[in-house]
């Protein structure tokens, strides 16, 4: 009715037991008013009451479901339990049987699968060892291969003819002289012979480079000044004997700056020119070591080694070979001369063992004992025929200057020749004629089995000068 007022209050109270003994109390009071509204209200109550019906429900299955894993947690902490309990039983078990602890049980079965296993693990590590030294050998070929193909050079070793190119064929004439006077005196005086029948070209020929290089150099210098007649032959060619020592200065120098090595000792310069004359199994001293450098540098350079240690290692390695006022083998001539010239240890370390006398002191050591060993076994780098010819033309030569009398000696034409000049002073011409057949003796005792014939020819030339002031 309305402007009266009445409330009233209800009270609901459930109580929710769970497994923990939680009271869990739930008032609600509503107050209602007699008013125009009043039917709303109770419309919103009841509803009210529905939904804490479901709240219930939910709360109960929630608390269900938490029992339920306590129960299993239980169960499964009982049973962890168990199992440890178990397993410590079995274990004790088995260290009574076995009388092994744990670690020593441990030991044995790692044991057991290691030899069971042995034979996998061998073949696998054969296997790899076998891949790694195939892909070693094919990559150290690769840079051997590499190395040789770097260490090819342009440098044309003379080994018995050098040659001079001539513009005018009547150059050879001049050369030749009336009657032959010019050619005889050139080719006394030089000890070489003179081939004059190919065109544009002077060929000299001899086994001793010293000889072959004196009479080129003589040769060109006649050639640019014009003179050619007996008194000026012998003069340059005096001259150029002179200079020889120049000349075989440039040489070396020549040699080093081609490898790009500059301020060397001028002594260390002098030998190396002397490599252009020297020769070792038939192969040039310049063209083995220009070849030999480069290939070691090469190798070097592929490696990330220490380039110019193996340059002037290569470079230096036969440097003893040259060395003529001491005794004894070329490695310790070598490293005694580089010691005295205070050349870098590791430098002297690769000349050392370069023939493998003493351990390798570094791979730099080792590189150059390669690069010899690929420069000097190259097929056609050494000719032994070549070594032996060089040889027997010294060895005549040096039988006919066992004679008393005799200054000089030029075996010419492959040894088919000897030519000997002898002293007039000492000897007159019965004493020359009974020298020739002494020597020729001596030649056939020695040589008995010489394919063809050897000329043997005495020079007897008394020459007198005289100069008016």
């Amino acid at each position: 009715m309305k402007g009266n007022k009445k409330k009233d209050t209800y009270e609901s109270r459930f109580t929710i037991t769970n497994t923990k003994r939680l009271r869990c109390v739930v008032s609600i009071q509503t107050s209602f008013f007699y008013s125009p509204i009043s039917q709303s209200v109770t419309t919103m109550a009841l509803l009210s009451k529905k939904s804490d019906a479901d709240e219930k429900k939910i709360l109960e299955e929630i608390l269900k479901r938490e029992n339920l894993l306590e129960e299993r947690r239980g169960a499964l902490d009982k049973w962890d339990k168990e199992l440890k309990n178990r397993e410590e039983e079995l274990t004790n078990k088995l260290q009574q049987v076995t009388k092994l602890t744990p670690d020593e049980a441990r030991q044995e079965v790692l044991k057991y699968w290691e030899q069971k296993l042995q034979k996998d693990i061998a073949e696998q590590i054969k296997a790899a060892e076998t891949k790694v030294r195939e892909d070693a050998k094919r990559r150290a070929q690769e840079i051997l291969v590499d190395a040789m193909r770097h260490g090819a050079t342009d440098y044309v070793a003379e080994y018995t003819v050098s040659t001079v190119k001539v513009a005018d064929e009547e150059i050879k004439g001049r050369i030749i002289g009336k009657e032959g006077r010019n050619i005889r005196t050139f080719e006394k005086a030089t000890g070489v012979d003179v081939d004059l029948d190919e065109a544009g070209v002077i060929r000299l020929s001899s086994f001793d480079p010293v000889r072959r290089e004196i009479a080129r150099v003589s040769l060109i210098r006649l050639i640019k000044d014009g003179r050619i007649q007996p008194v000026r032959i012998e003069e340059v060619i005096n001259e150029v004997k002179k200079e020889i020592d120049r000349i075989i200065f440039e040489e070396g120098e020549k040699l080093a700056h081609t490898i790009q090595i500059y301020n060397l000792p001028q002594e260390l310069i002098s030998l190396l020119g002397r490599f252009k004359f020297r020769f070792s199994y038939g192969q040039n001293m310049i063209a083995h070591t220009l070849e030999e450098t480069k290939i070691g540098i090469s190798i070097a350079h592929e490696l990330g080694l220490k380039v110019d240690i193996v340059k002037l290692g290569c470079l230096l390695h036969d440097i003893g070979k040259v060395v003529m006022d001491r005794e004894g083998n070329h490695i310790e001539l070598g490293v005694e001369l580089l010691k005295r010239l205070n050349i870098p240890k590791e430098v002297i370390d690769c000349v050392a063992s370069h023939h493998e006398d003493v351990p390798f002191a570094s791979p730099e050591a080792v590189v150059v004992y390669i690069a010899d060993s690929i420069s000097g076994a190259r097929p056609g780098a050494r000719m032994e025929e070549l070594g032996d010819y060089v040889t027997r033309m010294k060895e005549m030569e040096a039988l006919a200057k066992e004679f008393p009398g005799v200054e000089e000696v030029y075996a010419m034409q492959a040894g088919r020749e000897i030519r000997v000049i002898v002293n007039p002073q000492q000897l007159d011409d019965a004493q020359t004629m009974m020298t020739a057949q002494k020597i020729k003796e001596k030649i056939a005792q020695q040589y008995p089995n010489f394919p063809g014939s050897i000329k043997i020819t005495l020079l007897r030339e008394l020459q007198v000068t005289e100069i008016v002031k």
